[in-house]
């Protein structure tokens, strides 16, 4: 995606503009978190927190942290979510995570900011803050097998995507289960489960 300055008025028409299959990849996102019926729910790279707000409305009774290091996107965020149901802080996705421990982990269109060891270390973090049997949706931008299949425009230094499978090898090297849900060219949705904790045999 290339720079643009994070304007919570203008985000849904640069949304449209650069990633004409926005709309799909945000469905899939939702269809993969309300299967696995959350209660407590981080979202890294909340932006303007629509995506947070479908989530909500197909689960009203989960409670979504967000987490940005956009101010302006954060405040655009506030207006779109119910306070009742959710909660708002600053933070980068090399920060340290809130402890939690979550139900599910999602994150839309961000984590293509880290290079290869960024995204393999937050995949290690985040397995740490879910509860055992919880799950982590990724929906972001990867690196096609065929360049022609790339459509978002990227700039190579604030936009950094990865090919999904190595993605997946950093997931499973975190310890989760992960699969494929959805992808059509240069977007994927990815589910991570994180493997229940088998009682100890007698």
């Amino acid at each position: 995606m290339t720079d643009f300055t994070w304007d919570p008025d203008t985000y849904l028409d640069v949304m449209a503009e650069e990633i004409p299959d926005y709309p799909r990849l945000q469905s899939e996102l939702v269809a993969a978190i309300v299967e696995a019926e959350p209660h407590t729910i981080l979202d890294l790279g909340v932006g303007s927190g629509l995506t947070a707000g479908r989530v909500a409305e197909a689960l009203p009774q989960a409670h979504i942290l967000g987490i940005d290091e956009s101010e302006e996107m954060l405040a655009g965020a506030a207006q779109v979510l119910d306070q009742n149901h959710s909660s708002l802080a600053h933070g980068r996705l090399e920060d340290t995570l809130p402890s939690g421990p979550f139900d599910l982990v999602m994150s839309t269109l961000a984590v293509h900011h880290l290079d290869g060891d960024g995204k393999a270390d937050l995949f290690a973090r985040i397995a740490r803050v879910l509860v055992d049997g919880g799950r982590f949706v990724l929906a972001d931008l990867v690196v096609p097998p065929d360049p022609s299949d790339v459509i978002t425009p990227i700039d190579g230094v604030v936009d950094t995507p990865s090919p999904l499978a190595e993605q997946v090898q950093w997931l499973r090297a975190a310890g989760f289960t992960p699969r494929v849900a959805w992808q059509h060219r240069d977007l994927a949705v990815v589910i991570a489960d994180k493997a229940e904790r088998r009682p100890p045999q007698d």
